[in-house]
């Protein structure tokens, strides 16, 4: 059995117009019963009341002339009685009557076409009180008084009439005639007459349902198409925060990590300050102090040999020293285009190696944004460098190309190769390198054989318009 918490998480799961069809049927259903019986029994009323005040008007046409003064009478003479017996049972009369009675206010039949009845006294029903008090009553085939017995057990449609008889003179009420009417065409009329009500008040619940189904039809698949695309935006939206929160997390990775490279960019800068000019410094600081210098019996010859070997020394560490400045200190590309920042790039390693670099460049008018700039050049630079010290220079070429939206840099060589799966910790040239293309939204991508060696960039084209 199902529990009511399933039944109403089973109803709410259901549209809004599956659930107005239901409920609004079942209540259109019921209001369209209640009103039915409610306009029938209303037109069942008028028509017996209409049909039955013509009968009894017909009625009282015929026998009010027979009748003496009726306040006065106790009992009708055999004279009236015989009149009587002969109007009511010959002619219309005779046909459309099955019989006939005429009560005296004290529930006394004075007349009956049963003869078994007149004389007698019977308890006054509610519908001789009525008509006593001067109001006709009429019912169909509700045949319950007492005297009725063989009325009911005719098995024909009945209509039972009570009308009050008027003194002419005062209107006074002095007696009422009872009498059944054979009612086919009545039954028929009254037949039709409901079913032409229940036709109608059921034609006019259908359409009024049926209106506001399609309103509601409309309302709903609005609501859906919306819900449709409320849920759509929301997952958008929850793969968009999603997205963010992952590069959320990447960004402070990278952030972790840039900070581990720039401390190791400065070991490394200062092993090579320390290997490189201050062991030449140092060593010709040693020499002003040699003896050859100091004492003053040292040959000229000596002495100036002396102080070029000095001078040597201090020249090879400002070349060291303008060397590692040159990799530091970045040329002026604010103002260049994506062609003009190859260019230079290669350009600089040419004259710091020697070494001739192919350049293959796509056309492209994309505006880049200093962060880019700085990105693609220190990439081409420390990309170029590796493949110098590690690959020999051999074959070096940088291309440049344009995927969709993506701006692709790959620098490449022909030397030894390497395992990528077995970079040391050490080597911070290619960590650095991802860094700085991931910190960006791009994409890193490293290729190595035996046959040489694929350093890739790619950056969106749209990320990386200047704003």
């Amino acid at each position: 059995m199902l529990s009511p918490v399933r039944l109403i998480a089973g109803w709410n799961s259901q549209s809004l117009a599956k659930q107005f069809l239901l409920i609004g049927g079942l209540v259109s259903a019921c209001a369209m019963l209640v009103v039915g019986a409610f306009v029938t029994n209303l037109i069942e009323e008028a028509v017996t009341r209409n049909s039955a005040a013509s009968t009894a008007l017909y009625v009282d046409s015929v026998i009010a002339p027979l009748l003496p003064d009726m306040q006065k009478t106790v009992v009708l003479d055999d004279t009236v009685t015989h009149a009587l017996d002969e109007t009511l049972g010959e002619g219309a009369l005779g046909s459309r009557l099955m019989s006939f009675r005429l009560w005296r206010n004290d529930g006394t039949i004075l007349y009956s076409n049963d003869k078994n009845l007149m004389g007698k006294q019977f308890p006054l029903s509610n519908d001789l009180k009525t008509a006593f008090a001067g109001k006709m009553v009429a019912q169909f085939n509700q045949l319950d008084d007492v005297e009725s017995v063989a009325e009911r057990n005719s098995g024909k449609p009945l209509l039972e009439i009570y009308n009050p008889v008027l003194q002419p003179w005062s209107g006074k009420v002095v007696a009422v005639s009872e009498f059944y009417e054979v009612a086919y065409d009545f039954e028929r009329s009254l037949n039709q007459a409901r079913f032409r009500s229940w036709m109608a008040v059921a034609l006019f619940t259908l359409t009024f349902f049926l209106v506001l189904s399609i309103i509601v039809l409309r309302g709903s698949r609005t609501i859906e198409s919306q819900r449709s695309a409320l849920k759509a935006r929301i997952g958008e939206l929850s793969s968009l925060l999603q997205q963010n929160e992952i590069l959320h997390a990447r960004v402070q990775r990278a952030s972790q990590r840039a900070a581990a490279l720039n401390e190791s960019y400065l070991r490394r800068i200062g092993a090579d300050l320390h290997d490189g000019p201050a062991q030449l410094i140092a060593y010709a600081s040693l020499r002003l102090d040699s003896e050859a210098l100091v004492h003053p019996a040292t040959p000229a010859q000596e002495r100036e040999r002396s102080l070029a070997a000095i001078k040597s020394s201090l020249d090879d560490a400002m070349a060291d020293i303008r060397s590692i400045c040159s990799g530091l200190v970045l040329p002026h590309i604010e103002s260049a285009n994506l062609t003009e920042l190859l260019q230079r790039a290669v350009r600089a390693h040419e004259q710091r190696t020697g070494v001739t670099v192919r350049l293959s460049v796509s056309g492209t008018t994309q505006e880049l944004s200093t962060s880019a700039k700085i990105c693609i050049y220190r990439f081409i630079q420390e990309a170029l460098n590796n493949g110098y010290r590690h690959g020999e220079g051999a074959a070096q070429q940088v291309k440049q190309t344009i995927d969709g939206e993506q701006i692709k840099i790959a620098v490449s060589d022909e030397g030894p190769g390497f395992d990528p799966a077995y970079i040391p910790p050490s080597s911070i040239g290619l960590a650095g390198l991802r860094e700085r293309v991931e910190s960006l939204g791009g994409v890193f991508e490293l290729r190595s054989s035996e046959n040489g060696t694929v350093v890739q960039m790619s950056l969106n084209a749209m990320e990386m318009e200047q704003v």
